[in-house]
């Protein structure tokens, strides 16, 4: 078997370790552009179908993907700086994947510098801004802060454990000042007023998700970007540093559009594997090295234009570049279908539990993403985590893959978002993929009913 063949065969039949239920070849018309060509197949025996219902968590790479990652291994395998024919190749096809990648947030491919993921591009913002401001100060640009003032980065208490762990680091050792905003128990975004009320003269950066992944609400972050730059616009001149705005669209990407122009952001962070790519990510930054300083975190051989160095993952920077132009073409559809499909999961879910659930991303006058349903058992009281061990199909998770360690301690997004305590216990996050059907809601629906039933058995026999 060739290498080729053989990378095809693995990838592209995850039905051996998963299999989930599929819209019906008579339902194919409605189908959404790219669905027939996922990579999650169907399980010969019905009793053993799997629905996943965990797409915040991680997506299988589209077939399309996983053909161009194949191709790339096979015929761009040389090194991108080298100058014969298989190195060429190799470089032409990260220059194209940059080019659609930069086209799907509507940037340039030049403020593009791919990155492990997105934990590095995250990492790579903060660091940049604290490090930015300690040289500004050493040469004297910021002249109205005291001498050993430390940056200060603003940023909010719902966020991805790749921002607000390293600002915690920072905080510790003592090379950041950090403010978390509060999330509004209201809406359960964080609020504009609130963000601009935490600016001090020291601020260099606020870092705030464009959605978050638990809720699925939306943040802010066009009316916040026109307030902070109408804030920074007159800072340089009272010898105060720039204030730079950063956001992970890691759960917004592939589900809703996104434009940098609109958002007005000088640093996005894209995540491959959260749009049906592969599990490499890239940044976004505007102007970069003009309106928009980037400092690398690793020094070596030059590649992406030293800020990123170290020899490039061909295929699997190919790869995003495909899942980029996928979601570039078809993000409309994408979102129409996901919407139609949780909303019907939602109506599903009322019906059959009434006023024994609870939304958890219901908040008036604020939009949270097409394809996420956050939602508590209310009666009988149990454990998030001991619904979903009764289901028989199922696969979804009670909150953040990266929390997995948590064990039964509630989602600290939920609280923090007014989400009363045993609800946020009782809480499970649903979120449809691309390909999510009614038949496959139908199913888990009656799979969630018959979980609740055990307990509620299981508690009368007590």
């Amino acid at each position: 078997m060739t290498l080729h063949s053989s990378f095809l065969s693995i990838v592209s039949s995850p039905g051996r370790f998963l299999s989930r239920a599929h819209r019906p070849p008579d339902m194919a018309s409605n189908s959404v552009p790219g669905k027939e060509n996922h990579c999650l197949k169907k399980d010969e025996s019905n009793s053993q179908h799997k629905v996943y219902l965990d797409y915040n968590a991680t997506t299988p790479p589209a077939a399309e993907v996983v053909e161009v990652v194949a191709e790339a291994m096979r015929d761009a395998w040389g090194n991108p700086s080298s100058g014969y024919a298989a190195g060429r190749n190799a470089k032409e096809l990260i220059d194209s994947a940059r080019a659609h990648v930069a086209k799907m947030v509507g940037g340039k491919p030049e403020d593009v510098v791919f990155t492990s993921g997105g934990t590095e591009a995250n990492n790579m913002v903060l660091f940049s801004a604290v490090e930015r401001f300690t040289r500004e100060s050493r040469e004297g640009q910021n002249t109205t802060l005291e001498e050993g003032v430390l940056p200060h980065i603003i940023t909010s208490n719902v966020e991805h454990d790749s921002v607000s762990l390293p600002l915690l680091h920072l905080e510790k050792s003592r090379k950041a000042e950090v403010t978390f905003v509060k999330v509004s128990t209201v809406t359960g975004r964080v609020e504009v007023d609130d963000v601009i009320a935490a600016v001090r003269p020291n601020t260099c950066l606020v870092s705030i998700m464009l959605a978050n992944n638990e809720t699925g609400v939306i943040m802010p972050i066009s009316d916040l970007s026109r307030r902070v730059a109408s804030i920074s616009q007159n800072r340089s001149a009272q010898g105060l540093p720039q204030i730079l705005l950063h956001t992970d669209a890691a759960q917004a990407l592939g589900k809703v559009e996104v434009d940098v122009q609109e958002l007005g952001v000088n640093y996005l962070t894209i995540v491959g594997h959260k749009f049906y790519g592969p599990r490499i990510g890239a940044l976004y930054i505007h102007s970069i090295g003009h309106l928009s300083p980037l400092l690398p975190m690793l020094y070596g051989g030059g590649q992406e234009r030293n800020f990123r160095p170290g020899t490039e993952n061909t295929p699997m920077i190919a790869g995003l570049g495909k899942a980029a132009e996928l979601v570039s073409l078809h993000c409309s559809s994408y979102r129409a279908h996901m919407k139609s499909t949780r909303d019907y999961l939602e109506q599903r879910l009322q019906v059959v539990f009434g006023d024994r659930i609870r939304f958890n991303s219901h908040f008036p006058g604020t939009e949270w993403l097409p394809n996420t349903c956050n939602v508590s058992l209310l009666r009988p009281s149990i454990l998030g985590r001991e619904w979903l061990s009764q289901c028989r199909h199922l696969l979804a998770s009670v909150g953040a893959a990266c929390h997995s360690d948590r064990g039964d301690s509630p989602s600290p997004v939920l609280l923090s978002s007014g989400v009363p305590l045993e609800a946020a216990r009782g809480a499970v996050r649903l979120s449809v993929g691309r390909e999510t059907s009614q038949e496959d809601v139908d199913m888990i629906v009656k799979d969630l009913e018959q979980a609740a039933k055990h307990y509620e058995v299981k508690a009368e026999h007590k």
